[in-house]
């Protein structure tokens, strides 16, 4: 199966979401398809043997949408299409207004005149067949294939609004022999064209601007590359001729085209878009760089490693992306209502015209028509449609700002839910870069070298965090690494090699006490002393010998205290899991203020730590950087990990933390709740609004009030409807924090 997310275009409400959905989803070889109106993409599931883009798009093309199925440039094509139907909807949109002003002033104070009604007329058809036009097709191409959405309810009421009109001015006669007024309605249906696409032109503005971080991802990826040929010589090319092996040159002050190695030259280079880090990192020959990244001072050379889509940067955008597009599972709901909501609002219409003549017969027909007419233009899909996805673009896309990578929808809204939040200890709450403070050695002062050269050799091979302060330790001593056999990992307590058939092994006080008949007391005293100063002892042995043991300290992040200070103010309890000792790990919670905590745990017991805490009823994020971590990241309600951890990590986790800033966690836990909020809100507000709107305007008040709602405010209702829950939204967007 392949994932893609495709641009969609001609879309122009909720509905026509729900019509392309369902067209993809019902094609053969489609596993999962979910359309994102707001965003205007598609995210499709499907298997390539069974069927291609192209046969998607000409399923698509034959309901009236369209697909950009050319995955090069697709994005920039998609802005392009959408800023040039943007400036010609606007235009339509001033058009129509032009003939409307003058229209409406016919209708309001020279209606009785006998020339009139001819004059509006010929004010009404260029704003009904050329300025409103789509209107009319898209809701023709519709009704061909038995779907119907927002454009349909226009055409419906504009066309028997000027369709009554039309039959008014030309046999008046006939409403005068029966005693009647022969009114005309050209303005209301002139001015429901008007307001449509004024609502239009708002709604297109606002929704640019809830996509605004996708943009600014996109536009960190440079356009060209300067490639360096055999003879050294460099030429501009564009992105996509680039391949992995090729040389590129980058200059002072431009940003990275690919991910790669710098094979020449050194520089430093600014990273902050990428991982948060202010201050730039120094690159040299062997380092990596990635793209989208801007080099500072030096020029170098580096050989392209990823190009494309594979770069750590297009990772991230094709995340963004995914998220923005996902639906939350409030939205299946909005979903459902979508699908009947224009054929009800149909069905209701009639039945608002026939009560009225039923009520009082042929004197009621301009009220019934009024009102059947007022009910199809208030009646408002793109509300409900718009409601959460412009609710998760901005906020996944502020997130992603904030260096906050959240994977989908259905994670931002468990986010604001959790209750307790568990804690790895090193990479998480600590730098993750431990270092060795003190060695006290047991063996003999001229076996030392070869031992030193064992645990060199050993640790290498270990993938515990606190293996490399080991290494660098010994390396930084000039050590040179033994040659050793077989390596066994003891998962959560250490390691194990082999050397000239005798075992070394390197862990915990675990792994120590299973290996030796008893630890001398000094030493256990000593290593006391380190751990009760926050320190990680590490015990190496050989056989049931004790050799040697290591102090290591890993600095507790600057910023660790104050996000669990927050978090706690937050209503969230805070747990801390470590494979370190009791003593270690008291000392740093103690240090943070952090009441549970949990020593000595295996990846097993992190998993039934989760477990045990979700079977108290408690909903619960997981927080880690580590391999080590990933069993526990999993069966959590929330998973987040650490940027700087991982790929393990980030593949499991819902949510990445891009930055080793652990304050982003309670940003990111305050802004899902403030972006659910604002979901609830929208989908009140449009339920609210058509609850209330769709009676007002079939007439509910006339009876006891005498109020009618006019066509051209139900349409100015209308516009005003979507335009509002768009801005709610981009409150989110314009929040400081």
């Amino acid at each position: 199966m392949k994932k893609r997310t495709i641009p969609v275009l001609e879309m122009s409400c909720a509905v026509c979401a729900a019509n392309v959905e369902s067209t993809v989803r019902a094609l053969e070889g489609v596993r999962e398809a979910s359309v994102n109106f707001a965003a205007g993409t598609l995210s499709v599931e499907y298997d390539p043997a069974e069927i291609t883009l192209t046969q998607m798009r000409e399923a698509v093309q034959a309901v009236g949408y369209d697909l950009i199925i050319d995955e090069e440039n697709a994005a920039e094509r998609q802005e392009e299409e959408q800023r040039r139907h943007y400036l010609a909807l606007r235009r339509r949109t001033l058009w129509a207004w032009v003939f409307c002003v003058p229209l409406m002033l016919l209708g309001m104070v020279w209606m009785h005149e006998p020339w009139s009604a001819w004059a509006q007329l010929a004010l009404t058809v260029p704003v009904l067949l050329v300025f409103g036009r789509s209107f009319y097709t898209t809701g023709w191409r519709q009704a061909r294939h038995g779907k119907a959405n927002m454009d349909t309810l226009v055409a419906l009421s504009t066309s028997i609004a000027f369709l009554f009109s039309l039959f008014n001015t030309l046999f008046p006669q006939f409403w005068y022999d029966r005693g009647l007024e022969p009114h005309v309605y050209y303005e209301a249906a002139a001015m429901i064209v008007a307001f449509v696409l004024l609502g239009k032109v708002l709604e297109e503005r606002a929704k640019g601007s809830t996509s605004s971080a996708i943009r600014k991802l996109m536009g960190l990826q440079p356009k060209t590359a300067r490639l360096v040929g055999a003879d050294g010589a460099e030429r501009e090319v564009p992105i996509a001729q680039l391949r992995p092996g090729d040389r590129v040159g980058v200059r002072p002050g431009e940003r990275i085209p690919v991910d790669g190695t710098v094979i020449g030259g050194s520089s430093y280079v600014d990273e902050s878009m990428i991982s948060g880090e202010p201050l730039p990192v120094g690159k040299r020959a062997g380092d990596k760089v990635l793209a989208g990244t801007i080099n500072q001072r030096g020029s170098f050379v580096l050989e392209a490693t990823q190009v494309g889509a594979g770069t750590v940067l297009a990772r991230i955008v094709r995340m963004v992306q995914e998220a923005q597009g996902s639906k939350a599972p409030v939205q299946r709901i909005v979903d459902r209502v979508s699908a009947v909501f224009v054929p009800t609002v149909i069905g209701f219409s009639v039945l608002t015209f026939a009560v009225w003549m039923i009520a009082g017969g042929a004197s009621n027909l301009t009220y019934a028509l009024l009102s059947a007419v007022s009910v199809l233009v208030i009646a408002c899909p793109c509300a409900l449609g718009l409601a959460t996805p412009t609710a998760l673009m901005v906020g996944i896309g502020k997130a992603a700002e904030s260096h906050i990578l959240i994977k989908d929808a259905f994670a931002l809204e468990n986010l604001c839910r959790i209750d307790t939040v568990v804690l790895d200890k090193t990479g998480t709450l600590t730098e993750g870069k431990p270092t060795v403070t003190d060695w006290r050695w047991t063996a003999l002062a001229e076996e030392t070298a070869a031992l030193k050269s064992v645990l060199l050799a050993a640790e290498m091979k270990s993938e515990h965090p606190l293996a490399g302060a080991v290494v660098a330790s010994l390396q930084e001593a000039g050590v040179d690494a033994a040659e050793v056999g077989e390596f066994v990992s003891l998962t959560g307590r250490g390691i194990q090699v082999r050397v000239d058939g005798t075992d070394y092994w390197v862990g915990s006080r675990g792994l120590a006490g299973e290996r030796l008949a008893g630890i001398p007391e000094p030493l256990a005293e000593q290593a006391g002393k380190w751990q009760e100063a926050g320190k990680s002892v590490i015990w190496y042995g050989r056989g049931t010998e004790l050799l040697a043991l290591a102090a290591i300290a890993d600095p507790v992040k600057a910023t660790s205290a104050g996000a669990v200070r927050e978090l706690a103010r937050m209503g969230i309890e805070v747990c801390m899991l470590t494979g370190d000792g009791h003593k270690t790990a008291a000392a740093v919670a103690a240090e943070l203020g952090i009441g549970r905590f949990e020593a000595e745990v295996m990846p097993d017991d992190k998993e039934a730590y989760v477990k045990a805490l979700q079977a108290q009823g408690r909903r619960v994020a997981m927080v880690g950087d580590g391999i080590n971590d990933s069993q526990a990241l999993a069966r959590a309600d929330v998973s987040v990990a650490m940027g700087g951890g991982t790929d393990i990590a980030m593949d499991v986790a819902m949510v990445t933390l891009m930055t080793s800033d652990l304050m982003l966690l309670p940003r990111a836990v305050a802004l899902s709740r403030r972006t659910v909020r604002l979901i609830r809100q929208n989908l009140f507000w449009a339920f609210i609004y058509n609850l209330i709107g769709i009676p007002l305007a079939a007439g509910a008040l006339y009876p006891a009030y005498g109020i009618l709602l006019n066509p051209m405010l139900a349409s100015a209702a209308m516009a005003f409807s979507s335009v509002s829950v768009v801005t709610n939204s981009l409150r989110l967007k314009w929040s400081k924090s």
